[in-house]
């Protein structure tokens, strides 16, 4: 892998975790089309940490003061002060992203009469010659999606007729039912390549009545410790590798801080979207790209040779 290709991989990476519009699908495409292959784990993790450094990097304040509240929820269940009803906004919100994260612990789940867990499908799909599942899945997106923006619109509509005043946004507090929600179909993202995991999420809060805002802070916080662990799982698996066959320094340094850099601007970018009701332009991205994709796949099935490189599947 030369540094190019690192960098191209990074600004993948960065703009596609944020973005809804599906990392892990992205980089099967560009590596699929572009040729590009990735000879070590070590160097998706180290792009991992890149968009880890970014979302903290945006959201800092708000992860400390979650962290704080972690250790002194500890403290008050220990002790016998820790009351649901008395919770403050900070506490309500770390309770909800540890309910948000349950459901993930289904990918871990056996699917019977294969010797496969949930998870394992991700990595079969992403890494297959076979882009049918990306395609569909980015079509999966933009419904999400414009499931999402057609409900974030009637909860307005529908806040407007009961005030009697200007559109309001939805409700700014998750509850349990809302976290399990938004949880689940986090889980679905991580298992199919396309359907994107900020996408997903966003719209599972627009869904459930959740305002833009809060709904798209949620979504973002609840992907660092997923982000850390699919880190932590590839690290996992790259540690039974050479960590530098294939691929040197100065390209995963180049990675690191392609990711992170594009990143920070993918998050900001989206707050400004997603404020000035702009997301509509992802849910057409999505669907054109995943209509596109899944005419080539259905072409590449039939010639059985990669429209791009030439070479066969």
């Amino acid at each position: 892998m030369t540094v190019i290709d690192a960098i191209i991989e990074g600004i993948i990476q960065g703009a596609t975790e944020f973005l809804p519009v599906s990392s892990s699908g992205h980089l099967s495409l560009s590596q699929h089309f572009l040729g590009i292959s990735v000879p070590s784990l070590f160097f998706d993790v180290m792009l991992h940490l890149g968009t880890l450094i970014a979302v903290i990097a945006v959201y800092y304040k708000l992860v400390w003061r979650l962290l704080r509240e972690f250790v002194f929820t500890i403290r008050d269940i220990f002790t016998g002060r820790f009351k649901w009803s008395e919770m403050n906004q900070d506490r309500r919100l770390m309770i909800m992203l540890i309910i948000g994260l349950l459901p993930l612990f289904l990918l871990f789940l056996p699917v019977p009469g294969t010797e496969y867990k949930i998870k394992d499908f991700a990595d079969m799909w992403a890494t297959d010659s076979d882009i049918l599942v990306e395609g569909f899945s980015l079509i999966a997106t933009s419904i999400l999606l414009t499931v999402g923006i057609v409900s974030s619109h009637k909860t307005a509509q529908r806040h407007a007729r009961r005030s009697g005043r200007r559109p309001c946004a939805g409700r700014k507090q998750y509850n349990a039912v809302d976290a399990v929600f938004v949880g689940l179909f986090q889980c679905a993202a991580a298992v199919f390549p396309g359907l994107s995991r900020s996408g997903s999420t966003l719209s599972a809060g627009l869904m459930r009545g959740i305002n833009r805002k809060t709904a798209l802070d949620y979504s973002f916080v609840i992907g660092i410790p997923s982000i850390m662990a699919a880190a932590v799982l590839e690290l996992k698996d790259a540690l039974s590798q050479p960590a530098g066959v294939g691929i040197g320094t100065m390209p995963i340094i180049a990675g690191i801080l392609s990711a992170m850099v594009v990143g920070f601007l993918a998050i900001k970018l989206l707050r400004w979207m997603v404020s000035t009701d702009k997301l509509g332009v992802f849910a057409v991205y999505t669907f054109a790209l995943g209509a596109a994709v899944v005419i080539v796949g259905i072409i590449e099935h039939n010639t059985g040779v990669n429209i791009v490189t030439g070479m066969k599947l």
